[in-house]
């Protein structure tokens, strides 16, 4: 049974927030000073995305907000933008959690992927709406190939280090029923 007592709970939260600040700072590290001709994948996003499907209880709502906004804030993005799209996203892999613990993982992933695409689209065209400024096209299709395909090692990553594992059904009853 998943340890469900408030102090896991707010620990792991913890361990979300300073995990997401890790990935943070690791996009902040000059790697390379020469431009390059494909994105890495947004793996903040990624994980995310895992553990709002996994594990929804211990990412809440107001937790992912405060995260991406203060991804956006950081990497100079427009504020608010791919933060909200972000949101979005993670809520509906949350309300849809159940669905996701009953049709397996090539389900969870296909879910997470069309997210990751609809969040790359719904970011071009309010940004082309505002007449902001675009990456390239290949640019964005690389981060998004990439994104979606570094999900399943996300997937592991997070059970095997971080113990986010789909809620089983006892431990849904033993919270009360809520995700």
């Amino acid at each position: 049974m998943t340890e469900a007592t408030p102090f896991h709970l707010w620990s792991m939260r913890g361990l979300f927030v300073a995990f997401a600040l890790l990935l943070l700072l690791a996009d902040l590290l000059p790697l390379q000073t020469l431009p390059r001709a494909w994105a890495a994948p947004d793996l903040l996003f990624c994980f995310a995305l895992v553990w709002s499907a996994r594990r929804p209880d211990l990412v809440p709502i107001w937790l992912l907000a405060l995260v991406f906004l203060l991804a956006d804030l950081i990497l100079f993005r427009p504020p608010g933008l791919l933060a909200a799209l972000m949101l979005v996203a993670c809520v509906n892999l949350q309300a849809n959690s159940a669905r996701v613990r009953s049709n397996g993982f090539m389900a969870e992933w296909f879910r997470a992927a069309a997210m990751i695409l609809a969040v790359a689209i719904g970011d071009r065209f309010v940004s082309a709406v505002f007449l902001l400024p675009l990456p390239p096209i290949s640019l964005v299709a690389f981060q998004v190939i990439g994104t979606a395909m570094f999900y399943p090692v996300a997937v592991i990553v997070s059970a095997t280090v971080f113990g986010v594992r789909l809620i089983s059904p006892s431990d849904l009853e033993a919270m009360g029923g809520r995700t």
